[in-house]
Order: C-alpha cells, then sequence, then structure tokens
C-alpha cells in the first residue's frame, strides 16, 4: 500500500511541476503581448493639429487624418500589408538560407 502511494505522489509532483511550468509560459507570453504599458511601445500618434497619424512599427506617416477619421483605412491598410509581407518574405528567404 504504501508502494503505491509513493507513486501516487510521484505522479503528482511530477503533475504540478508541468502544471507550473505551464502557467510560468503562459504568464510570459502574456507579458510579451501585453508589453510594459512605456511610452516607446506606442503604436499609432494621431496628431490632430497636423492632420498627421503616425503608425511607429511600420515607419508610416500620413496627413490624412480626418480621412482615417472618416473610416477611409485604405493607405494605412496597404502599408500595413505591405511591409507584413516584406517581413515575411524576408523571414522566409532566411530560412530557405540556414
Amino acid at each position: 500500500m504504501s508502494g503505491s502511494l509513493l507513486q501516487f505522489a510521484e505522479v503528482c509532483d511530477a503533475l504540478a511541476a508541468t502544471t507550473k511550468k505551464q502557467h510560468e509560459a503562459q504568464a510570459k507570453e502574456r507579458k510579451q503581448q501585453v508589453g510594459s504599458g512605456d511610452r516607446s511601445e506606442k503604436i499609432r500618434t494621431y496628431n490632430f493639429p497636423q492632420n498627421r497619424l503616425t503608425d511607429h512599427r511600420i515607419g508610416l506617416t500620413i496627413h490624412q487624418l480626418a480621412e482615417v477619421m472618416e473610416g477611409r483605412l485604405q493607405p494605412v491598410i496597404d502599408a500595413l500589408t505591405a511591409h507584413y509581407n516584406a517581413e515575411r518574405m524576408k523571414a522566409e528567404a532566411e530560412t530557405a538560407a540556414a
């Protein structure tokens, strides 16, 4: 009987360790997604006096903020799509070269 209790305790310890590792990995991933909230992590700046929208992730600046606020997002969408397609192609080229 004590042998099976010992095995049960070992299984419980292993399960607890695995669960702890999973929780730590999830917490790390969540923290990366959320970020620190620093000003340096900003995605976009909306400058109304200058009618300017800047997307800091891709280096896009357009002076059509009024149009964007009215829902005409195509210039922003096109720039984001082009940037991410270029990044994907670059990553594929690096993977193929390796």
